[in-house]
């Protein structure tokens, strides 16, 4: 899987070693396997017309071509360049392999770990790997065993997130702000996890498109009573799944004077789902209120930030730091202005991830 650099100097009888190249090539089937491992992140260097075709899974497009594309790079990264070259790679790809081949080189003289796909996504299509136009940013996590955990970020508060076979939906909407979810075009899903009754937060259109003949809707009391159905959790609650894992209720209220109005303390939920010891924290609508204190052991937490319905970004870096995740995602921020958070926490051993959760 290494770019060996010739040895010209063998051929004149001299002691000289071979170099490696700053980036590594891989074929499609290694790609493939790092791709599908946590902690990889999926870089397409193509044209945006390009990448509209047809791309790999959760790749992020930015065009190498761009003369800001190092600085594009590195905010889509959303982390620090020691952190992203000690624990993650960048599998970077074009149409041929020529391109990525220049971004890997580039990547790699900024500390990443880059490697570049062989033969492009036209050697992809060749080996019959599959590319999709969805253009949802994913994250790919293991859990404990082994088994592979995906978070396709929709929209602000809306997570699709797959498991061994299942589909878990985190409220799902169908339209917000310029933006249109196409749940038409995803799976029935296995399980519906709802906060509360806001609209950002409670469609029922996407709860009609999305519910199947086994699909179980979880959500708080208030949500049920308008709809009719669903199973309710209050906060403390916990169940034990029929797929593999347990979800908890938490609180997720607000605190500040003037905002109470909000989410009032009691009503809404946030949840703690655990999968084969994945530990996934989705706080909902809330502030940094004293019970995250109570919350341990998270490995992924995504939390909101947009003033004045729920977090400021320092409440945000206040709660993370309390609830210590491995990796944050930053979510339901609107317009609120997150760049920052990652330098925030550059020395609290919290990665963070930033994503599209306008």
């Amino acid at each position: 899987m290494k770019k060996i650099i010739a040895c010209f100097l063998a051929s004149l009888g001299l002691n000289a070693a071979c170099a490696q190249a700053s980036y590594e090539n891989a074929d499609v089937k290694e790609f493939a396997a790092l791709t599908d491992g946590p902690n990889v992140v999926v870089l397409d260097v193509r044209t945006a017309d390009e990448y509209k075709e047809g791309h790999i899974a959760g790749a992020i497009n930015i065009d190498q071509a761009q003369s800001d594309f190092i600085e594009k790079a590195k905010a889509a990264l959303s982390a620090d360049k020691k952190m992203v070259g000690t624990n993650r790679h960048i599998a970077v790809y074009c149409r041929s392999g020529r391109r990525s081949a220049n971004a890997a080189e580039r990547l790699a003289a900024e500390g990443y770990k880059a490697v570049n796909l062989k033969g492009g996504i036209l050697a992809w299509k060749e080996a019959g790997m599959p590319v999709t136009t969805d253009t949802y940013e994913v994250d790919v996590f293991k859990t404990k065993s082994g088994k592979t955990v995906k978070f396709h970020a929709l929209v602000h508060a809306s997570i699709r997130i797959e498991y061994d076979g299942k589909e878990i939906e985190i409220d799902p909407v169908t339209k917000l702000g310029g933006k249109t979810i196409d749940y038409t075009a995803m799976p029935k899903a296995d399980y519906i996890f709802v906060t509360h009754e806001h609209g950002d937060h409670f469609d029922k259109e996407a709860l009609k498109l999305l519910t199947g003949d086994k699909t179980q809707l979880i959500t708080n009391k208030r949500c049920a009573d308008m709809l009719g159905n669903g199973q309710v959790m209050n906060n403390g609650d916990k169940k034990q799944i029929d797929g593999g894992f347990t979800i908890e209720a938490v609180p997720a209220y607000n605190i500040s004077e003037g905002r109470t109005q909000f989410h009032p303390k009691g009503r809404d939920n946030g949840y703690i789902l655990t999968i084969d010891g994945l530990r996934i924290y989705i706080a909902g609508d809330t502030e940094d209120i004293p019970e995250m204190q109570d919350i341990k052991d998270i490995d992924i937490a995504f939390m909101p930030c947009n003033q004045p319905y729920t977090m400021t970004t320092e409440q945000l870096v206040k709660a993370a730091k309390t609830v210590k995740p491995k990796v944050l995602f930053p979510y339901h921020y609107g317009q609120t202005d997150v760049s920052g958070v990652p330098s925030q926490l550059k020395d609290s051993g919290i990665e963070v991830r930033i994503r599209h959760y306008e």
